[in-house]
């Protein structure tokens, strides 16, 4: 079965030049089919604040209320997504840059209420994974948007860490899968404060005891646990790494 890389990248790191560059020039270069998952909150809540709307989170959650979709509707399909599109052709990957409604390639449900109203935010349901696998077979590198929508005629913003777990689960039925997730560190780190000190591998038993004797603790939990679900669900293997090792077989590797 033909390989496939989907990396998933945090706003931070498309939303500053020197790092976007980096990652791009190391996305450019990774060999075979690929595709693009990226965030854009930092750019979402300064273009909010010019325009004078509030931007409120919860648990590092942001609430997505009516005019506050219309901004991460703008930044995040229109700014910052054809921005990386624009980048990456001018390096010849011919990217195509897409939202979960473009094609209904990912249809979301509006989260239900149950603590907390998240407003219009989805938890995705399907997945049209032969029409990507088609794209990416033409030779498309699809750059995914934080963006689903109901076909009700809603858009609804959109983890992008779920959206790549998505995506990458769906496209295992065409190819044999790797999920990267670039963030600021190099890898799982044994010390939070040595940033050197990177787990090259885990397996779940191996996670169980991390998390048993603290050293895997926090928000590195869920997303870990994400990776295992990913796994699970038929995905070759996944990678956490900072964006500018991309390509260089470093990090850490999450398998069975």
């Amino acid at each position: 079965m033909e390989k496939l890389t989907v990396i998933k990248v945090g706003g931070k790191i498309v939303e500053e030049e020197a790092t976007l560059a980096q990652l791009l020039d190391g996305f450019s270069k990774i060999e075979g089919r690929k595709v693009l998952v990226h965030g854009g909150g930092r750019s979402a809540t300064a273009m909010a604040t010019r325009l004078g709307i509030e931007s409120k989170m919860v648990n590092g959650r942001r609430i997505t209320d009516e005019e506050t979709l219309k901004v991460v509707t703008m930044v995040y399909a229109g700014l910052v997504n054809k921005n990386i599109v624009a980048r990456l052709q001018s390096m010849n990957v011919n990217a195509l840059g897409l939202t979960g409604a473009d094609l209904n390639y990912m249809r979301s449900d509006k989260r239900p209420v149950k603590d907390v109203d998240y407003g219009f935010v989805g938890d995705v349901k399907e997945v049209n994974a032969d029409l990507l696998a088609d794209l990416i077979h033409k030779g498309v590198v699809p750059v995914l948007a934080p963006l689903t929508h109901d076909k009700k005629g809603n858009m609804l913003n959109t983890n992008a860490d779920t959206i790549a777990a998505e995506a990458a689960k769906a496209l295992t039925k065409h190819f044999e899968v790797t999920l990267v997730y670039c963030f600021e560190k190099k890898g799982v780190l044994r010390d939070e404060n040595d940033d050197e000190s990177v787990i090259s591998e885990i397996t779940r038993p191996m996670f169980e005891k991390y998390v048993a004797d603290g050293i895997i603790q926090g928000g590195m939990i869920p997303k870990l646990e994400n990776s295992f679900d990913a796994i699970h669900a038929g995905v070759s293997r996944v990678v956490i790494t900072k964006a500018d090792h991309l390509g260089e077989g470093e990090g850490t590797t999450i398998h069975e």
